[in-house]
Protein backbone atom coordinates (compact mmCIF):
# COMPACT_ATOMS: atom_id res chain seq x y z
CA UNK A 1 0.00 0.00 0.00
CA UNK A 2 1.18 3.53 -1.05
CA UNK A 3 1.75 5.67 1.71
CA UNK A 4 -0.80 9.09 2.52
CA UNK A 5 -0.23 12.28 4.23
CA UNK A 6 -2.53 14.03 6.55
CA UNK A 7 -1.85 17.58 7.46
CA UNK A 8 -2.03 18.26 11.52
CA UNK A 9 -3.44 21.58 13.01
CA UNK A 10 -2.78 22.28 16.72
CA UNK A 11 -5.64 24.48 17.53
CA UNK A 12 -7.62 26.25 20.38
CA UNK A 13 -11.07 25.85 18.57
CA UNK A 14 -10.96 23.28 16.25
CA UNK A 15 -14.43 23.56 14.42
CA UNK A 16 -13.28 27.50 13.70
CA UNK A 17 -10.10 26.63 12.54
CA UNK A 18 -11.73 23.76 10.58
CA UNK A 19 -14.26 25.83 8.89
CA UNK A 20 -11.71 28.39 8.24
CA UNK A 21 -9.21 26.03 6.41
CA UNK A 22 -12.33 24.22 4.74
CA UNK A 23 -13.38 27.55 3.14
CA UNK A 24 -9.84 28.70 2.18
CA UNK A 25 -9.56 25.26 0.59
CA UNK A 26 -12.58 23.94 -0.80
CA UNK A 27 -12.62 21.49 1.43
CA UNK A 28 -16.03 19.60 3.61
CA UNK A 29 -15.79 18.45 7.16
CA UNK A 30 -15.24 14.70 7.04
CA UNK A 31 -18.36 12.78 6.64
CA UNK A 32 -19.25 10.56 9.81
CA UNK A 33 -18.86 6.46 9.74
CA UNK A 34 -20.72 4.41 7.98
CA UNK A 35 -23.54 3.54 10.14
CA UNK A 36 -23.62 7.44 11.41
CA UNK A 37 -26.18 9.87 10.22
CA UNK A 38 -23.92 12.32 11.90
CA UNK A 39 -21.08 12.94 14.21
CA UNK A 40 -23.35 13.10 17.04
CA UNK A 41 -24.96 10.17 16.34
CA UNK A 42 -21.24 8.10 15.95
CA UNK A 43 -19.52 10.19 19.16
CA UNK A 44 -22.78 9.30 21.09
CA UNK A 45 -22.76 5.70 20.23
CA UNK A 46 -19.00 5.80 21.34
CA UNK A 47 -19.81 7.30 24.50
CA UNK A 48 -17.16 10.42 24.08
CA UNK A 49 -18.97 13.09 26.73
CA UNK A 50 -20.24 15.67 25.06
CA UNK A 51 -17.72 18.28 26.83
CA UNK A 52 -14.97 16.46 24.36
CA UNK A 53 -16.93 16.86 21.15
CA UNK A 54 -14.75 19.59 20.19
CA UNK A 55 -11.25 18.25 20.92
CA UNK A 56 -10.95 16.54 17.45
CA UNK A 57 -12.02 17.64 13.70
CA UNK A 58 -11.01 16.87 10.42
CA UNK A 59 -12.11 18.30 7.05
CA UNK A 60 -11.23 16.44 3.55
CA UNK A 61 -10.70 17.18 -0.20
CA UNK A 62 -14.33 16.46 -1.75
CA UNK A 63 -12.85 15.38 -4.81
CA UNK A 64 -10.33 12.48 -2.42
CA UNK A 65 -7.02 14.25 -4.40
CA UNK A 66 -5.55 16.98 -1.35
CA UNK A 67 -4.46 15.57 2.02
CA UNK A 68 -6.90 15.15 4.84
CA UNK A 69 -6.28 17.82 7.71
CA UNK A 70 -6.83 17.29 11.45
CA UNK A 71 -7.32 19.46 13.91
CA UNK A 72 -6.85 18.40 17.44
CA UNK A 73 -7.24 20.99 20.71
CA UNK A 74 -4.56 21.80 22.56
CA UNK A 75 -4.24 23.80 25.63
CA UNK A 76 -1.28 26.19 24.67
CA UNK A 77 -1.73 29.09 22.48
CA UNK A 78 0.34 29.28 19.10
CA UNK A 79 3.57 30.84 20.17
CA UNK A 80 6.12 30.98 17.31
CA UNK A 81 6.41 31.00 13.79
CA UNK A 82 5.25 28.59 11.92
CA UNK A 83 7.92 25.97 11.05
CA UNK A 84 5.49 24.42 8.48
CA UNK A 85 2.78 26.50 6.11
CA UNK A 86 0.69 25.72 3.57
CA UNK A 87 0.68 27.66 0.10
CA UNK A 88 -2.58 28.05 -1.81
CA UNK A 89 -1.84 29.05 -5.33
CA UNK A 90 -5.36 30.52 -6.98
CA UNK A 91 -2.73 32.56 -9.75
CA UNK A 92 -2.34 30.76 -13.39
CA UNK A 93 1.64 30.62 -13.26
CA UNK A 94 1.58 31.62 -17.08
CA UNK A 95 -0.71 34.34 -16.81
CA UNK A 96 0.31 38.30 -16.68
CA UNK A 97 1.87 39.35 -13.41
CA UNK A 98 -0.97 41.91 -13.45
CA UNK A 99 -3.78 38.88 -14.00
CA UNK A 100 -1.75 36.73 -11.06
CA UNK A 101 -1.63 39.79 -8.73
CA UNK A 102 -5.61 39.89 -9.05
CA UNK A 103 -6.05 36.79 -8.48
CA UNK A 104 -4.23 36.52 -5.23
CA UNK A 105 -5.58 39.82 -3.97
CA UNK A 106 -9.04 38.76 -5.10
CA UNK A 107 -8.23 35.35 -2.71
CA UNK A 108 -6.63 37.18 -0.32
CA UNK A 109 -9.45 39.57 0.12
CA UNK A 110 -11.65 36.38 0.30
CA UNK A 111 -9.93 34.93 3.29
CA UNK A 112 -9.83 38.00 4.93
CA UNK A 113 -13.67 37.94 5.04
CA UNK A 114 -13.67 34.82 6.27
CA UNK A 115 -11.36 35.60 9.48
CA UNK A 116 -7.85 35.44 7.70
CA UNK A 117 -5.25 38.43 7.98
CA UNK A 118 -2.97 40.00 5.74
CA UNK A 119 1.50 40.02 7.31
CA UNK A 120 3.12 40.84 4.56
CA UNK A 121 3.11 41.75 0.64
CA UNK A 122 6.57 39.86 -0.97
CA UNK A 123 8.34 40.02 -4.52
CA UNK A 124 10.56 36.66 -4.75
CA UNK A 125 11.90 35.57 -8.18
CA UNK A 126 9.37 37.98 -10.15
CA UNK A 127 6.26 37.10 -8.17
CA UNK A 128 4.20 38.34 -5.76
CA UNK A 129 2.42 36.51 -3.02
CA UNK A 130 0.58 37.44 0.13
CA UNK A 131 1.80 35.89 3.56
CA UNK A 132 -1.42 35.44 5.45
CA UNK A 133 -2.78 34.14 9.20
CA UNK A 134 -5.73 32.15 9.88
CA UNK A 135 -8.29 33.09 12.94
CA UNK A 136 -5.19 31.78 15.05
CA UNK A 137 -2.22 32.96 13.80
CA UNK A 138 -0.68 29.65 11.78
CA UNK A 139 0.88 31.34 8.50
CA UNK A 140 0.51 30.68 5.28
CA UNK A 141 0.71 32.40 1.26
CA UNK A 142 -1.33 33.21 -1.22
CA UNK A 143 0.45 32.64 -4.31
Amino acid sequence: MGRTVQIVFDAADTVRIGDFWADALGYVVEPPPPGFDSWPDALRAWKVPEEDWDTKNAIVDPDGIGPRIFLQKVPEAKSVKNRLHLDIRVSDPAASPEERDAAVLAEVGRLEAAGGRRLEWRLEMGKHFMVMQDPEGNEFCVT
